[in-house]
């Protein structure tokens, strides 16, 4: 009896009605999915478990994906026109970024090249190893021109382990966190999810999202299983995100 009562639950039993506002399943764009029949199965067996709604967020990258609104819009229609040809007309879609604060950040916000998600929050994200040398100075600015900056994945920045400090001061300067999912796991490794719990725990996440890229990474989300303490963690952030960006 005491086993039933403290049996974990599975992280997608509560996602039935989420909007995913960080995934990267436009086709042929970025390291996400490689064509359309990736994306239309992505899509699927998203659906299976009750997410029907995507804000696509392909890397706007200056050296590795030097996306454009012209380039994830035609990615886009691409899509829409095979929803309508595999009939899944239950799916809403819209696009967006994930925006590396690269040396051409600044120069896409000063030239309207960024692409926002719903009610004009950014989506932004920095190398693993080290912060990029005008973070705080893109930050200013990003708020500036009336944005509001989200941190994609604040948990896996390893060079934040060492110096949790930093991520009050972000917060501190208005800087919104999403975590990632599958952060909760060690499919990142052992350090990251000890370190998303640690953000949880002191209240500083604001959004969920799946990040996925490939089939690989929505199998390891089905997999993924919650304490109850997650759980209740979760769920508000869950809600938080659906009613910001539905």
């Amino acid at each position: 009896m005491f086993q039933f009562f403290n049996k974990k639950k599975f992280l997608v039993d509560y996602l039935d009605g989420f909007i995913d506002i960080h995934n990267h399943i436009l086709p042929g764009i970025d390291d996400g999915a490689k064509n359309v029949d990736d994306s239309i199965a992505l899509i699927k067996a998203f659906s299976e478990l009750g997410v029907n709604h995507f804000i696509a967020t392909p890397h706007i990258m200056s050296n590795y994906y030097p996306n454009t609104k012209d380039t994830i819009n035609s990615s886009l229609t691409a899509l829409k026109n095979a929803l309508l040809q595999n009939d899944l007309k239950d799916i809403a879609l819209v696009a967006s970024a994930e925006h590396m604060i690269d040396d051409n950040f600044e120069y896409l916000l000063e030239n309207a090249g960024v692409m926002p998600m719903k009610k004009d929050y950014l989506l932004v994200e920095m190398s693993y190893l080290q912060p990029p040398i005008n973070f705080d100075e893109a930050i200013v600015k990003t708020a500036s021109k009336r944005f509001f900056p989200v941190l994609a994945h604040p948990e896996r920045y390893g060079f934040l382990h060492h110096r949790k400090k930093r991520y009050q001061e972000y917060k501190n300067n208005g800087i919104l966190f999403q975590m990632n999912l599958l952060s909760l796991s060690e499919y990142y490794g052992k350090e990251v999810p000890k370190v998303a719990l640690e953000l949880l725990d002191n209240g500083l996440i604001d959004f969920v999202a799946s990040d996925v890229h490939n089939m690989n990474q929505l199998e390891a989300l089905k997999k993924l299983t919650l304490s109850k303490k997650m759980v209740e963690q979760l769920l508000p952030l869950i809600n938080n995100t659906i009613q910001t960006f539905y």
